[in-house]
């Protein structure tokens, strides 16, 4: 039985570790030649090690995505190892926590630059191959932070979110004829350390009471609604964004939380 992005080929951001090498190792198991792009280039050679062994086809690159040169750089380089791009899953993003009393302008700058105009950035670069093949799947890692719920310390990371989704919907409407489609997924409370780990145990003590469904979700979780996302299924999506989070976005109260 052939994959779902057989013959496909896809560019993947933040793809060395989280939801990032997820989505690379899910696209790649369903037959996409898959380039990862990750500011840690050993990061992103490890996971295309990874898929290498599992038969994949998946090559890694050194990528600043809040770096107008480095993504014009990042998107001829994919097209000269790949031929065409049809899939960008961009995924890479920072979430510093800092209060706005606190924060330092270059805190803001930083996180908008890299989850928010990365965004544009990449879109622009890419838009005019697509649009020249009549065919494109832009595929966008957002969250349920800021466009639909919110926390203390991190008004930088939901600005850009909410601002992530708003993005999407007027880009799929300039493109809306022209084969391209836009969209994104909302992940909630994803396990991206290691299981065990310290780490892990504090994320899953703090955040799993917040979870109807009583567990972290998994990169794998974001992979599968990204694939769909990525894939001729979602010929007629645009513009929309997949709530991924496990119903944490449901309950009126903790108490509803069973």
């Amino acid at each position: 039985m052939g994959g779902r992005l057989d013959g496909k080929t896809a560019l993947v951001t933040g793809g060395g570790r989280g939801i990032g090498a997820g989505i690379a190792r899910i696209f790649a198991a369903e037959g996409a030649r898959v380039v990862i792009a990750t500011r840690t280039v050993s990061r992103g050679e490890a996971v295309a090690r990874v898929i290498s062994k599992t038969g994949g086809d998946a090559s890694a690159m050194a990528t600043d995505v809040a770096s107008a040169k480095q993504v014009k750089a990042m998107i001829a380089e994919a097209r000269k190892r790949l031929g065409a791009i049809d899939i960008v899953a961009h995924n890479a993003g920072v979430y510093p926590s800092s209060m706005i009393t606190k924060m330092k302008e270059a805190e803001w700058d930083h996180v908008l630059d890299t989850n928010l105009k990365s965004l544009f950035l990449i879109t622009k670069a890419v838009l005019p191959h697509m649009i020249r093949r009549k065919y494109g799947r832009i595929v966008v890692t957002s969250s349920i932070s800021g466009p639909r719920v919110a926390m203390p310390e991190w008004s930088h990371y939901c600005a850009s979110k909410a601002g992530v989704n708003g993005f999407i919907k007027s880009a799929a409407l300039e493109v809306a004829k022209q084969g391209v489609t836009i969209n994104a997924v909302e992940p909630g409370n994803i396990l991206i350390r290691r299981p065990g780990s310290r780490e892990a145990r504090e994320q899953e003590e703090t955040m799993v009471p917040a979870i109807p469904m009583g567990e972290l979700g998994e990169p794998e979780d974001i992979a599968y609604a990204a694939l769909y996302l990525a894939s001729d299924e979602a010929r007629y999506v645009t513009g929309q964004t997949i709530i991924v989070d496990g119903g944490q976005i449901l309950p009126e109260s903790q108490s509803g939380v069973l």
